[in-house]
């Protein structure tokens, strides 16, 4: 096997996987455009580190496959992995950004992802340099954060404790539960 053959089959991997990322970000877009009209308390969602370097990585990617086109001639279908990288990087992550953060009616709209009010089990604020909250699921092994902004920090508050006055969230965890603690005062 050559390495021509060798990097052509390595990039048509990269170009599954890279296929796979952007269709998690098109289903996350249509998820929040169908939620947007839900929104309890919403924020602009932060650039992620390095953004104008995934920008510039984008359009390099872009000229590469507009090269591999125009001038070496050749076809489209041999390019699927340096495709889906540009898609990923010139489009998706950019996309990606516009997802609102914050509280919706039916759950909440975390720095990694959308979890139900049904799944979380449990809360915690940290406040050193920014304020977080730390949601932790009933049903898997995770915990997702959402980077508060300082102004809406009350208000996110009382969000929550809506939610668990309305029953949406049931707290437990950690511990005995004696029964002997509201589930209002862990926010």
């Amino acid at each position: 096997m050559g390495q021509e053959s060798l990097l052509s089959r390595v990039l048509f991997f990269f170009g599954i996987g890279f296929f796979f990322a952007n269709l998690k970000v098109v289903v996350d877009l249509v998820r929040f455009r169908l939620r947007r009209a839900s929104a309890l308390l919403t924020w602009p969602g932060p650039k992620p580190r390095y953004y104008g370097f995934t920008l510039a990585l984008g359009a390099v990617l872009g000229a590469l496959v507009i090269f591999k086109i125009f001038v070496q001639g050749r076809e489209p279908n041999q390019l699927l992995g340096e495709i889906m990288m540009f898609v990923y990087y010139g489009y998706a992550v950019p996309l990606s950004t516009r997802i609102a953060r914050g509280f919706y009616r039916d759950g909440v709209w975390s720095d990694s992802g959308f979890m139900p009010w049904g799944q979380i089990s449990a809360v915690s604020w940290r406040e050193s340099g920014g304020v977080t909250l730390v949601l932790i699921s009933h049903f898997r092994s995770i915990a997702r954060r959402l980077e508060v902004p300082g102004p809406l920090y009350g208000e996110a508050r009382r969000v929550l404790q809506d939610r668990i006055k309305a029953h949406d969230i049931h707290m437990g965890g950690s511990g005995l539960d004696l029964g002997s603690r509201n589930e209002a005062d862990a926010v």
